[in-house]
């Protein structure tokens, strides 16, 4: 399938459909097409709906200045100024936009957003009742025109001389293969849930939505961008074996935390740090407890969870017989992930999303705007169609060489074995395989030893994966994201040894330089493809503060 479009939006959740949707407001003649690899009705991190929308500024309420103070708490100072103060200075337009599609931000006797404190300063957070935003947004594309691929992962994006213009993949089902030229390119394809391994050894039972396997890192690495923030490797205390995310729900709602011996854990909000030092203390394990909660307030927090969260947990909690009045919500630390929602992993990008290539743009957790979270998802996938649907006003489409489309289809096509082989490895333990590698060598706490080891292993898996059997085309599809997954782990391998310090608590720390150093490393750590190697290449690079 030989595909021309305007704008490739590649990635179809949050970023994804509100880039889409805007493209469309932007210019209502323009050819958008989105490629999603789920399908667009319930893909992407939020999936189906969200309790909260996290980064709010509310006129006269508060301002996008204290907002950026609070970033530069959260992050250690680490932080592009422009970016966040963007994102801050429009996040009220995006609830007022969810509101007119419908979206419910519920209020207070005094008729005001009820908000909640979770940021080092302000109350940004506000309470959302969306169980199902993604359902609206997927009917907003289809109104708007947008063409949607579903189930079709893009393997390459298409690059001359710096700039971008359009992208290859498949259908993960049909094989069919998909080119596609485009005058700009947004992706908006999420960070890589599927890192370290969880606890549970399932590989895709995980805090985040697992068909996020660093595929946008891999392929604007690949296409010669630059990426910064992978020795930012982030896990959060989530539930005990379903990996769902349960303290912003249940704390703020006035949940304790208590550990084995029945000591509440004093704290407004529970940090990886504060359970790993109960953990190594043989405090654990760690639970949290809402029995004392009024029955009004237990309600309130099972109708998120069960509905706007992760429905399957009702039937979690009744299969484990465990009711909220009475019993413990045994918590436990598990996968680690790379992320620009979450955390501050991803492409570099400016205040208008622009990458270092022409022609690409990238919005969401696939973007480094360090603890963006929903709230930047929608500012920048808006900010992202806005400039994409300007640079395509005055460019022209280039024609995609015939020879280099079937050249990748060929390579791909030779993955596939044509008949049953015998004594090959399955996709799902060769992944098992790699992810358990990254928990032992990657994760914290980290040392040069441990980071060299992964890079040591790293060849070797690249070299290993000949002997993959892959029968049918999601298999094949699976065999790409372990690249993926692989790519990710050698720039967080490489990020990691570079900053020779420790920072952000336990998510970058290092046993062999234990110690934050503001002095020499008050600094980004940005990662591209040495032309040359054909590996990371690593350099210092300052923050930009407000007058940058």
């Amino acid at each position: 399938m030989n595909l021309e479009t305007d704008i490739l939006i590649i990635g179809g959740g949050s970023a994804g459909s509100l880039a889409a949707i805007v493209a469309k407001e932007q210019n209502p003649e323009a050819k958008v097409l989105v490629i999603e690899k789920g399908e667009i009705h319930r893909s992407g991190s939020i999936a189906m709906g969200m309790d909260a929308l996290n980064i709010v500024v509310q006129p006269g309420l508060s301002t996008p200045e204290l907002y950026l103070n609070s970033a530069l708490i959260a992050t250690d100072g680490v932080l592009d100024y422009k970016p966040s103060y963007v994102m801050a200075e429009r996040s009220y337009s995006i609830l007022k936009r969810l509101e007119g599609w419908g979206i419910r931000f519920p209020k207070d006797e005094q008729d005001k957003y009820i908000s909640l404190q979770v940021h080092a300063k302000g109350k940004f957070l506000l309470e959302m009742d969306s169980p199902d935003l993604k359902l609206v947004l997927a009917k907003k594309i289809k109104e708007a025109g947008v063409q949607v691929l579903n189930r079709t992962i893009v393997t390459k994006l298409l690059v001359s001389n710096g700039t971008v213009y359009g992208a290859l993949g498949f259908n993960l089902r049909t094989g069919e293969f998909v080119a596609c030229s485009a005058k700009a390119t947004i992706l908006a394809n999420g960070g890589c849930a599927r890192f370290s391994l969880p606890n549970s050894g399932y590989l895709y039972g995980l805090f985040d939505y697992p068909g996020n396997a660093g595929d946008g890192y891999s392929l604007a690495y690949r296409a010669g961008a630059q990426l910064t923030g992978f020795e930012y490797t982030s896990c959060s205390p989530l539930i005990k074996d379903i990996n769902c995310p349960l303290l912003y729900i249940t704390l703020t709602r006035g949940a304790k935390v208590i550990n084995a011996f029945g000591e509440e854990i004093e704290l407004e909000y529970l940090s990886t740090q504060t359970m790993l030092k109960e953990l190594r203390e043989g405090r654990d394990p760690i639970f949290i407890k809402m029995s004392h909660l009024p029955e009004e307030r237990i309600k309130e927090i099972e109708r998120i969870l069960f509905s706007v969260e992760r429905p399957i947990q009702k039937r979690f909690w009744e299969n484990r017989g465990i009711d909220f009045r009475e019993g413990l919500i045994e918590l436990g630390i598990t996968e680690y992930q790379l992320c620009g929602g979450h955390g501050m992993t991803g492409i570099v990008v400016n205040e208008k999303t622009e990458t270092t290539l022409r022609g690409l743009y990238a919005a969401g957790d696939v973007a480094c705007v360090p603890l963006q979270h929903l709230t930047g998802a929608f500012v920048f996938g808006e900010v992202a169609a806005e400039n994409a649907v300007a640079y395509a006003s005055k460019t022209q489409r280039k024609e995609i060489d015939a020879a280099m489309i079937e050249a990748e289809k060929e390579q791909l096509l030779s993955i596939i074995d044509k008949e049953e082989s015998k004594g090959k490895i399955s996709v799902g333990e060769f992944e098992y395989k790699v992810r358990r590698t990254i928990s032992d060598y990657v994760v914290p706490p980290k040392n040069e030893r441990k980071l060299l080891q992964m890079l040591w292993w790293i060849p070797r898996f690249r070299k290993e994966m000949k002997n993959i059997r892959v029968s049918d085309y999601h298999e094949l599809s699976r065999f790409k994201e372990i690249q993926f997954i692989l790519d990710c782990a050698e720039l967080s391998a490489h990020a990691s040894l570079k900053r020779k310090e420790s920072r952000w608590g336990w998510f970058h720390y290092r046993t062999d330089y234990p110690e934050q150093d503001d002095e020499n490393w008050l600094l980004h750590v940005v990662l591209e493809l040495g032309l040359k190697s054909g590996e990371p290449q690593t350099t210092l690079v300052p923050i930009k503060t407000g007058g940058d």
